[in-house]
């Protein structure tokens, strides 16, 4: 989840719930910045190796150790691809919250989310809730923190300059450009997951299980309707279809969804 646009896609979204559901459409042209963004030309990940530090069921301090672990190998993996692409690097600040509502340089942070990027200080925050306490173990927590290291990926090398600004009248164009990035974020956090995959003594079981639950859909597509997470978010096959691009080729260039058509955006 990132914070660039989060106020206005708030009222935006009613708009389009209440408009309906745009056709098929192939993608549309978007800055250089976003589809042929340097990045993309870097290569394979190559750290290979990251070590998770073991965490006991409702530790949170081993769970603060375990994140502070994975950070230091995002870190490790990415700077080298920021840098060969001309950028210059910088590690991202991140905190770990228990509770709604802490200060993240965005403003408070929202209820159902499990983190957030803020542009404005380039700061993860991370809601380690009881849930993640009980099931230390679980690969989500690994992927969620990889995801928000996507979009400081993003914010390094521009990409989250290059956005459309809401009008009013872009509803559309604003929401489709927003499942970009996330599904791009979802992508770049994969492409870690799968460099490092051997390095973590873990069954592909727990691979196949994230990809299953972002994959099967919310109880509304039955009535062919959307979550309101999808509309800004992407649709569950999306994510999971992004998610084993990411993996399989671990890389940035499988993760351009500036070129894909809005089916697989959508």
């Amino acid at each position: 989840m990132r914070i660039p646009r989060s106020a206005l896609l708030a009222g935006v979204l009613t708009s389009v719930l209440l408009g309906g559901t745009a056709h098929a459409e192939a993608a549309p042209a978007f800055k250089p910045t976003l589809t042929a963004n340097p990045v993309y030309k870097t290569g394979e990940l190559d750290l290979g190796t990251c070590k998770e530090e073991q965490a006991a069921p409702g530790d949170l301090q081993d769970v603060k150790k375990y994140l502070t672990g994975v950070l230091g190998c995002l870190n490790e993996a990415w700077a080298p691809k920021i840098r060969k692409a001309g950028f210059t690097f910088s590690k991202p600040s991140f905190q770990v919250i228990t509770k709604v509502g802490a200060k993240t340089g965005c403003g408070a942070f929202p209820g159902g989310a499990q983190a957030l990027y803020c542009t404005r200080n380039n700061k993860i925050t991370y809601l380690v809730s009881p849930g993640f306490l009980r099931q230390p173990d679980n690969l989500v927590l690994m992927a969620v923190l990889a995801h928000e290291y996507g979009h400081h990926v993003q914010q390094l090398t521009g990409m989250l300059d290059a956005g459309t600004e809401y009008t009013g009248k872009n509803t559309r164009r604003v929401l489709d450009e927003s499942r970009r990035y996330e599904l791009q974020a979802e992508c770049l956090g994969a492409a870690f997951i799968g460099d490092v995959w051997h390095s973590l003594d873990r069954s592909h079981d727990d691979w196949y299980y994230l990809v299953r639950n972002n994959g099967s859909g919310s109880f509304l597509s039955v009535f062919g309707l959307k979550a309101p997470g999808e509309e800004t978010h992407g649709g569950g096959a999306n994510v999971g279809y992004w998610l084993e691009r990411g993996f399989a080729n671990e890389s940035a260039s499988a993760c351009n969804t500036w070129k894909a058509p809005k089916s697989k955006v959508s």
